[in-house]
């Protein structure tokens, strides 16, 4: 670029710092730099100690340290942390962009993670281990830098914070060595043994650390502040060459409600050191796994099911305890709107029920206990409803009605075997709402509202039959014989609302994915969201109809469950190399576009749903406890079970959707049966793994309420 404008701005700085009364000239120019985005939603691994000191998550992703979320899990406020190596002559190479990745667990029984990463030029090899403090809300990152030409190089921290849940409002300064940003609510904190030769505070895109080295490989700009509120990037130059004795550093990243508070965390992180706050991190999730059993079915799938365990344990919030996230990631386009985050880091009642009924299975009855207790206590509103989602203090954030969220927490406390007093003010609350506002809601893929669905149906007639019972024990039977009595026309009627007996896919009957009118018959047309087609809705399967026999209200051998089998199975069913997988439903649309582009744009296409896999090996488990060869559906659902475990990352993350038999044309590395761009961990694909590994060990579905089962199939079990 020659002599450069940023040459020059660096110069006129210089010369301005030395005029007395020239301070200002420290202050980086450019804000309020680039609109902030979040990166990508496939997450490598994740991180948390497992007590309640230590209230920040970390978040790793394609070599470097992404999303960081503090001082709770609906607050990303860090971007990403990543590292710059330079001759400071020739070249600068960003880890994220200019090297290969591998992403290992160093301990396959704690959430410790490593990455290296090696340069694509043969020059270099960073080897980065991950923790958060036990102690307090700081991230420490151990790194080692390795030159492999033997020669010398200069290591630079990059770091983008995002405080509060956004990158456009913060301001950056310089303590000492260390790098602060702050908005108006929280600060960060770089800190680094040894300490940074130099720092300097930007903004993105104007006067950031990376616009500086990328000019002439060297760091020519020490601005002291970025005091306009803006997208602040922050450089810090460590005292590693990547020769011997010069080849290792200990980064801390703390978080305060003050740069002081924030400063003092970083510190006292550092002067704890990395090994002692690694030790303590990892005898934490130690404890926890040892306070577990594995079931024999995931004998060759320890590890993922070890790193399940604590996915589901890591993403219940410190502050609202009982609050599990969807996922800490921000898939598609929810990364990349101006000011929003998205939805993955909410609480959806459906999500935290299924990972609820995991840890159920798992032993951890007390998480299960106290997502419940969050449900009644925060969620829970005064006309017994339960929000499509909210933040993590309860307040509603999409302003939908999912009456399959409503009962879902009456089904948790059945399976808890709480019926006392205060549950059943709850849960009769919750019954009411179903009563009043059943049998039709928006159905659980979202995207279509106040219409009849055969897995809401289904939650909702289990629901009332387990609401009759705690009701019955509390005294209230007269109500009880009243949900029985709905739950009953429900479960009779379902079949004619949602079951067609003259659809075009099929010559026997075969349940839809819903009817808007309640005439399954009818060919009705509607359009499905995400740029679906408008169609007739006999033309509409889905998957979700086997909720009606994971939840008891229809036998696994009803005639109508058994002949929409092959209908879905040829509909949306694909075999990859890892194994099958399904569709949500026709014509989705929630996921990439044709060339692997995030969503939405011109033909995106929802792909495969691993959880799905799972479901179909529950109800293989319920039809074999009917059909008299329980051996051979343990074998079926085992093979479910391997082909979600052959979804996972090198990181053991288990995520939304893999690439079906469309992958983005001319793009190599995207195998059907592997994890997309979508949310990833996801939790609800973490518990339905663990659920079937217990079902497979009990021979049946382990979350079926068998209360239901038994009324309406006359097949009591335990």
């Amino acid at each position: 670029m020659g002599f450069s404008v940023r040459r020059l701005l660096a110069l006129a700085a210089l010369v301005l710092l030395a005029v007395p009364g020239a301070a200002r000239a420290a202050d980086a120019p450019g804000a309020p730099g680039a609109v902030a985005t979040w990166t990508e939603g496939d997450k490598d691994g994740i991180g948390a100690a497992t007590g309640t000191a230590s209230r920040a998550w970390l978040t790793l992703d394609d070599g470097e340290l992404t999303e960081v979320y503090a001082p709770d899990l609906g607050t990303p406020s860090v971007r990403d942390l990543q590292l710059v190596v330079t001759d400071g002559r020739s070249f600068a190479e960003r880890e994220r962009e200019d090297a290969t990745h591998t992403t290992t667990l160093a301990d396959p029984r704690s959430l410790t993670y490593r990455q290296v990463n090696t340069a694509r030029s043969g020059r270099w090899r960073i080897t980065k281990t991950y923790v958060t403090d036990p102690g307090r809300s700081a991230v420490l990152v151990d790194v080692s830098l390795e030159s492999l030409t033997g020669r010398p190089y200069k290591l630079y921290a990059l770091l983008d914070p995002a405080l509060s849940n956004s990158g456009d409002d913060d301001v950056g300064e310089t303590d000492g060595r260390t790098l602060v940003a702050r908005d108006d609510h929280l600060a960060s904190a770089l800190a680094a043994e040894p300490a940074p030769t130099r720092v300097s505070s930007g903004y993105m895109g104007a006067s950031d650390g990376w616009t500086d080295l990328r000019d002439d490989f060297r760091m020519d700009w020490t601005y002291g502040r970025a005091p306009g509120k803006g997208n602040v990037a922050q450089i810090a130059e460590l005292p590693v060459s990547g020769k011997p004795g010069h080849r290792h550093a200990t980064l801390a990243l703390g978080f305060g409600a003050t740069g002081a508070a924030a400063s003092s965390t970083a510190g006292a992180a550092l002067a704890g050191g990395f090994e002692r706050a690694a030790e303590r991190y990892a005898a934490g999730w130690h404890a926890y796994l040892a306070g577990l059993q594995r079931p024999r079915s995931v004998a060759g799938h320890t590890t993922l099911y070890d790193v399940s365990a604590m996915v589901l344990a890591a993403l219940e919030d410190k502050t609202h305890r009982g609050a599990g996230i969807a996922s800490p990631s921000m898939a598609w386009v929810w990364g990349t709107i101006p000011g929003y985050s998205g939805p993955y880091h909410l609480v959806w009642s459906r999500d935290l029920y299924q990972v609820a009924t995991a840890q159920i299975a798992a032993g951890d009855r007390a998480a299960a206990g106290r997502a419940l207790d969050y449900l009644w206590t925060y969620q829970q509103k005064a006309d017994g409803c339960f929000p499509q989602n909210s933040n993590l203090d309860g307040s509603p954030h999409w302003g939908g009605l999912q009456l399959d969220e409503v009962a879902d927490p009456i089904l948790l406390a059945s399976q808890l075997g709480r019926a006392d007093p205060d549950t059943w003010s709850h849960v009769g609350r919750a019954a009411e709402c179903i009563l009043k506002e059943g049998p039709t809601s928006q159905e659980r893929w979202e995207n279509a509202d106040d219409w009849y669905s055969p897995a809401t149906i289904a939650a909702e007639v289990a629901a009332l039959v387990c609401a009759a019972e705690i009701a019955e024990r509390n005294g209230a039977r007269a109500t009880a014989a009243r949900y029985r009595a709905v739950a009953d026309e429900w479960q009779r009627k379902v079949a004619g609302w949602t079951r067609t007996r003259n659809g075009p896919l099929s010559s026997r009957p075969y349940y839809l994915r819903l009817t808007t009118d309640g005439n399954a018959d009818a060919g009705t047309t509607y359009t499905i969201g995400d740029g679906g087609p408008t169609i007739d809705q006999r033309r509409v399967v889905d998957t979700s109809f086997l909720e009606l026999v994971r939840l008891g209200v229809k036998p696994a051998d009803d005639p109508d469950i058994r002949s929409t089998l092959p209908v879905v199975d040829r509909e949306l069913g694909v075999t990859t190399p890892r194994g099958q997988f399904w569709h949500r439903y026709e014509y989705d649309g929630y996921g990439e576009r044709p060339d692997g582009s995030p969503f939405p744009g011109d033909g995106n296409r929802g792909r495969l749903w691993p959880l799905l896999a799972g479901e179909r090996g529950e109800y293989e488990l319920a039809a074999g406890q009917l059909s008299g060869d329980a051996a051979g559906a343990r074998r079926a659902a085992a093979t479910r079970l391997d082909a979600i475990a052959a979804t996972a990352s090198e990181g053991w993350m288990l995520p939304e959707q893999v690439w079906d038999d469309h992958p983005p044309a001319g793009r190599p590395g995207f195998e059907p049966g592997t994890g997309t761009l979508s949310a990833t961990p996801l939790a609800w694909t973490h518990a339905e793994f663990i659920r079937l590994a217990w079902s497979i060990d009990a021979g049946r579905p382990v979350e079926r309420p068998e209360v239901v089962a038994c009324r309406y199939s006359g097949r009591c079990g335990p």
